[in-house]
């Protein structure tokens, strides 16, 4: 019996937040270690998973299957494809920077106040986070794939309400009514769409029986098990309203900039670079794989809410005053980019899409981390509270430089490959919603390069006129993701080869093929 390497990678986490949680009060700084430790072990079997994973074999690798209810065919079933892979790497290559850029985010107020949980337990819901997300994006049963996708809520719930920026304009008082507000409204939203799912999910198994992905996705490539049009259509509508409002899609995303903005940095990268990241692969995964039909009828209608969040995203963060809530928006924009990847029905929209998630997850890690080292500085969200700290904090601007850069997808960077191949793989069937996509990049460049003027340059203004650079850990948590982003900018072959061939899968999937050129080649 081979290793279950799947398995181990989830449940190293899940293991650390235990253990984590179990750390004496007084040992705050163990505690940390520790979590730091397991999101270390755990990117070592992310990386196993890597090196195991072929790219040119089965769709899905690395299989495990165990009986799990057996009365109502639900399964403990694991296994990766390219696109999953890709997902499982970034989450657990971000986790150890998410606990390094809060090591201090938890630490008790000196007056003593209990308005902050115990350090130990802070750092155990991001590991428990890191555990639900993993197996997420491993789990082939319909069935433990929602339980998962539901039960990452709660951590994040307590994350944001427990544990929110203690940076706040209107005082204590107010940032804890924001922060609970915030928490509830994320809350709500999440479970409101996986109720919808629940149903959809019930109704799947009295269609088809059971809630195998890989058994439900065969029969309906064979014609073995067929669905009424009506009913295929319900179903994808109640899985995908789900993913749209973690993804989160336009008129589902008014919980984001809340959650972002009212959270540590930290845990707003883990919302919106790993958590959200799980609506948009599960419509690749799940969506496309079981309601082809479906999703080619939704199509129009999904492509027009995309390029709608994209302006809309983009429109919103040029009019932000509050750092954290201009890079939500911004977010918006860019999931809009990855769902209309996702639907333009082509390969270059599928395989720019799904490098869009990876290399999104590593723009905005590195912005929104840096973001959060500054304004535990200065101790303020609002834009006009900076000026000039590029001369006297140059690390940390040029770290927060090459981040603005990269979210407005400047060639050379990570993000430019993927959103230039989102487009031409939108543009080459739906040539007017490419179109007007595009002014999102437009719009990229006016917020992205006016948050950097106003922060950054011109005079010194006195409160900031002290402020230190970067210290050697944020260096650590910084320098590897600017790495990261020229090195994927210029050469993003390693990924896209993993996530070619599923994503030529999916596209037999839904019985597409691309655009034949107006214009052949010459031989």
């Amino acid at each position: 019996m081979s290793f279950p390497l799947l398995t181990a990678t989830a449940a190293l986490p899940a293991v650390g937040a235990i253990a984590t949680a179990a750390v004496p009060a007084a040992k705050r700084t163990a505690a940390k270690w520790l979590a730091l430790l397991f999101s270390l072990a755990t990117f070592g079997l992310a990386v196993a998973i890597l090196v195991r994973f072929d790219p040119g074999g089965d769709r899905y690798q690395l299989t495990e299957s165990h009986s799990w209810i057996a009365d109502f065919g639900v399964r403990y079933d694991l296994g990766v494809d390219g696109i999953a892979v890709a997902l499982i790497a970034l989450t657990a290559l971000l986790i150890p920077f998410i606990i390094l850029a809060g090591w201090h985010d938890a630490d008790p107020l000196e007056t003593g106040s209990r308005r902050w949980r115990p350090t130990q337990g802070y750092f155990a819901l991001i590991l428990a986070v890191e555990a639900m997300v993993i197996l997420s994006f491993e789990a082939t049963d319909v069935f433990l794939f929602y339980i998962f996708f539901e039960a990452m809520l709660i951590p994040l719930y307590f994350l944001i309400g427990g544990f929110g920026d203690r940076a706040h304009e209107h005082g204590e008082e107010t940032a804890r009514t924001q922060r609970s507000y915030a928490a509830v409204k994320f809350l709500l939203y999440n479970l409101a769409g996986g109720l919808i799912m629940l149903a959809a999910v019930i109704g799947l198994y009295v269609v088809a029986g059971n809630f195998s992905l890989t058994e439900i996705a065969a029969a309906r490539a064979d014609g073995s098990l067929t669905m009424a049009t009506s009913t295929e259509r319900w179903l994808f509508l109640g899985f995908f309203l789900a993913f749209a409002v973690k993804a989160p899609l336009w008129p589902l995303h008014t919980w984001l900039p809340n959650a972002m903005g009212e959270s540590t940095a930290p845990v707003a990268v883990m919302i919106t670079a790993v958590v959200d990241k799980v609506g948009t692969f599960a419509m690749l995964r799940f969506c496309l794989q079981l309601f082809p039909e479906a999703s080619k009828w939704a199509t129009p209608v999904v492509l027009v809410l995309a390029v709608i969040s994209v302006i809309y995203g983009a429109l919103l963060a040029v009019g932000q005053r509050d750092i954290k809530r201009l890079i939500a928006y911004a977010s918006i924009s860019h999931f809009g980019f990855i769902i209309m990847g996702i639907f333009a029905m082509t390969s270059q929209g599928q395989s720019g899409a799904t490098l869009y998630m990876v290399n999104h997850g590593i723009s905005t890690a590195a912005l929104l981390l840096v973001a959060g080292f500054l304004i535990s500085r200065r101790g303020s969200r609002l834009i006009a509270d900076y000026g000039g700290v590029q001369k006297v904090a140059p690390v940390l601007a040029g770290t927060f430089l090459i981040g603005s850069l990269a979210t407005l997808s400047l060639p050379g960077l990570a993000p430019f490959v993927s959103e230039f191949l989102v487009l031409v793989g939108t543009f080459t069937r739906y040539p007017v919603i490419g179109i007007v996509a595009t002014l999102g990049i437009v719009l990229a460049a006016l917020y992205t390069l006016v948050l950097y003027q106003r922060t950054m340059t011109g005079p010194v203004r006195p409160e900031v006129s002290a402020m230190p650079d970067l210290r050697v850990r944020e260096v650590a948590v910084a320098a590897p993701l600017v790495v990261l982003l020229v090195f994927l900018g210029v050469y993003p072959k390693p990924v896209a080869d993993i996530v070619n061939p599923a994503v030529r899968q999916t596209m037999s999937d839904v019985h597409k093929q691309d655009p034949r050129p107006e214009v052949e080649a010459a031989k």
